[in-house]
């Protein structure tokens, strides 16, 4: 790391390789860090794992993200912890330990994306990037309070990552404020796609049920109030009229198989030490089949039909990011799976469906942060940032 000291764990303890950068442009003067998944020149690209580390040698070049940050005037400060192969909503790591959640100490930060919402957090760099496959930047941005956007599907380029589950992978960066986030939006995203203003304003009932208790509950209505108050009037509507949890299994199918396909061949020939989560997680996924993908994959086409049905193409659906705050980092793991339950319900929405997602830290409860999300239609990133910058600035 190019930095003289990290107190959260955030980075990953790399031999320093500085990485050169335009002298100006839109982002100069802003500092970074880049999730360990992704490739940069003179650094190995570890994914959380100490074989993947060892193995993958030295990248030659920049992931095309990180290059387009280089070239508009950001500066490199290191790459961040992940998750072990970018495979958790928790962010902890058997094998280089838990960032430290600055927002909440003794929480944990999220994953996968966990390094780069704690320097974030932290004000360890301006900005981070990170993936998000099935939450990996919106639930460590609810978790640390910060802003965070899971994009349009293939909005912006992931080649130069490793890959998870590549028709769910997409490419998001965490911020403190709305103003920066949107600055990083308009180099990273480009122009959106015509569309009619975002007005239509639509509260996820189905979303709301889940929350962990009635301190959650409670706790994200001020923040739905407070987004309504400023987009519009809102109007209730019930996602899936046969539960989020049924969708939360199909996303699991999608990802488990995506995920087997990609790692299973190295898992299986390697067999590389993994963590006990990582490896359960691996598990199950080598058992969902091709038929099971295949049907999945279809039911998938009515959820997505559905979701963008309700959507519309001028349509901002509001819902809480993540059940709960953090859990403590030391909770049963039983705990962590009852809560993996319930967000990936949140979570899978939004993948399921290729729609982009910001969570905006709009919420505290038991003094942890807690995010609430807005949805747009695909392809007005841009527009749905512009909606958020209106909620944040009240």
């Amino acid at each position: 790391m190019l930095i003289s000291a990290d107190p959260v764990n955030a980075f990953v303890d790399y031999a320093d390789v500085p990485v050169p950068n335009a002298p100006t442009g839109p982002l100069a003067g802003l500092t970074f860090g880049v999730k360990d998944i992704f490739d940069v020149a003179g650094y190995p690209t570890g994914s959380g794992n100490l074989v993947k580390r060892a193995e993958g040698g030295i990248a030659a070049k920049n992931a095309p993200v990180v290059q387009k940050l280089l070239d508009a005037g950001a500066r490199f400060i290191g790459k961040t912890h992940t998750a072990e192969l970018a495979f958790s909503l928790d962010g902890r790591n058997d094998h280089y330990g838990t960032p430290i959640n600055p927002a909440a100490p003794g929480r944990v930060p999220g994953g996968s994306s966990s390094g780069s919402a704690s320097a974030v957090a932290a004000g360890l760099c301006d900005f981070a990037l990170g993936s998000d496959t099935g939450g990996s930047v919106r639930g460590p941005a609810s978790f640390c309070g910060l802003i965070g956007l899971r994009p349009t599907h293939g909005r912006i380029d992931i080649s130069g990552a490793m890959p998870l589950a590549s028709e769910l992978d997409t490419v998001g960066w965490f911020t403190r404020d709305i103003d920066t986030y949107e600055r990083i939006g308009a180099v990273l995203l480009g122009e959106d796609i015509a569309g009619p203003e975002l007005k239509r304003i639509l509260v996820a009932r189905d979303a709301l049920d889940l929350m962990l208790g009635d301190a959650e509950a409670q706790a994200i209505k001020p923040a739905v109030a407070r987004a309504t108050a400023v987009l519009g009037a809102p109007s209730e509507v019930t996602l899936a009229p046969d539960g989020l949890f049924g969708w939360q299994t199909l996303y699991r199918t999608l990802q488990g198989y995506a995920a087997w396909r990609e790692h299973g061949p190295w898992i299986t020939g390697r067999k590389p030490q993994l963590g006990a989560q990582t490896a359960l997680r691996f598990k199950v996924s080598s058992e969902v089949t091709a038929e099971q993908n295949e049907a999945a994959q279809k039911r998938r086409a009515e959820v997505r039909e559905r979701v963008r049905g309700i959507l519309g193409d001028d349509g901002i659906l509001i819902l809480p990011t993540m059940p709960g705050a953090a859990l403590h980092v030391d909770a049963p793991e039983e705990e962590f799976e009852r809560f993996r339950a319930r967000a990936i319900s949140m979570l899978c929405v939004a993948g399921l469906a290729s729609l982009p997602q910001v969570s905006l830290p709009l919420a505290t409860v038991h003094g942890a942060p807690l995010g609430l999300s807005l949805i747009g239609p695909a392809g007005r990133d841009r527009a749905l940032l512009a909606a958020a910058r209106r909620v944040m600035k009240g």
